[in-house]
């Protein structure tokens, strides 16, 4: 299909479309940013694209708004696309890059008074001031407001024009856990007031919490796409158990230093997989209070000495090792 072919309207589980995507590729020179996807998303939902840097989100995404030519494939954005309603898309979409630069000079008031100066339609300067929570700032100049509240402000300039289907990228790379927390809740009322949006992040407690689906991406593919907790059911336990083991020898039996052998761990009732990573070892487990005496009984049979020992309940990220066999957060 060629780049700007339209796609046929369609419904997400009932729900009319605010976005799809059909085929989409993007490659700079040797390298396939993007390779084939396509995703639906429902109006009124809050959409998640999560994978590591290099995945291809930010790329799908600048495609997405209009910002980036695609090799092949089809997009539209509330029934329209960028070769025949660039003018309309602009009116009715809001973007959030990874970065915004503004001029240090230039006020809070004065920088969204110049954005909403963009639009036909929007909200008032001292609604998108308080939809930021920077009244207090409001007449300060941007160069000596924190890293905290220049996302904040770039958030607000995305939403001057009242958008329908907003685009978020990675809005709170970066911050501290303050600021962070700030966005998420920004977010959350956004969510309530039925926005569609578009999130992308490789912080996968911030899809969890925010995200009705979401489709984790690889090497320019989608890989796993559902729920949050769709996506962890398919983990296969509840918990994780994650442990290390050392080159002591147990004194209740003396030899060589023995190998964790997955079988028998596998064999444990309430264990459902092993991994290992290195020196790492990995298991997904169900019913977590009888699971792990019996995992500190098979290594103490099996002669080993734990140099590491911890649980957490399943996490996407979890799902993503278990997908790709290696961290969300890789570079």
């Amino acid at each position: 299909m060629k780049a700007g072919a339209p796609v046929k309207p369609g419904t997400l589980d009932g729900a009319a479309s605010a976005l799809r995507i059909h085929g989409l590729k993007k490659a700079f020179a040797d390298v396939r940013a993007v390779d084939g996807i396509d995703l639906e998303v429902a109006a009124g939902e809050c959409f998640g694209l999560l994978g590591p840097n290099g995945a291809g989100k930010t790329t799908t995404i600048e495609i997405c708004e209009g910002l980036t030519a695609p090799d092949a494939g089809a997009v539209e954005l509330l029934g329209l696309n960028w070769q025949t309603g660039a003018e309309e898309l602009r009116q009715r979409i809001g973007i959030q890059l990874q970065e915004t630069q503004f001029p240090d000079k230039l006020t809070v008031e004065e920088a969204l008074r110049l954005f909403r100066s963009f639009y036909r339609r929007g909200i008032t300067l001292d609604e998108s001031i308080g939809m930021a929570q920077l009244e207090e700032k409001r007449r300060a100049r941007i160069g000596g407001l924190s890293g905290g509240q220049k996302q904040r402000l770039a958030m607000a300039t995305a939403l001057v024009g009242d958008p329908e289907l907003l685009f978020l990228d990675e809005p709170t790379t970066g911050l501290d856990p303050q600021a962070r927390l700030h966005l998420w809740e920004l977010v959350e009322k956004l969510k309530s007031a039925g926005r569609t949006i578009i999130l992308t992040t490789h912080y996968m407690e911030e899809a969890e919490r925010l995200c009705d689906r979401v489709a984790i991406m690889d090497h320019g593919r989608v890989i796993a796409l559902g729920t949050p907790k769709e996506l962890i059911a398919t983990v296969g336990g509840e918990d994780i158990v994650e442990f290390a083991v050392d080159s002591q020898v147990s004194e209740s039996r003396p030899g060589a230093p023995r190998d964790v052998d997955p079988a028998v761990l596998k064999a444990i009732p309430g264990v459902q997989s092993h991994r290992a990573d290195e020196a790492l070892h990995q298991l997904s487990v169900s019913e977590l209070h009888t699971a792990v005496p019996r995992i500190f009984a098979s290594l103490e049979e099996q002669g080993l000495h734990l140099s590491e020992f911890r649980t957490h309940s399943a996490t996407l990220e979890d799902v993503f090792v278990r997908l790709t066999g290696r961290n969300l957060r890789d570079e």
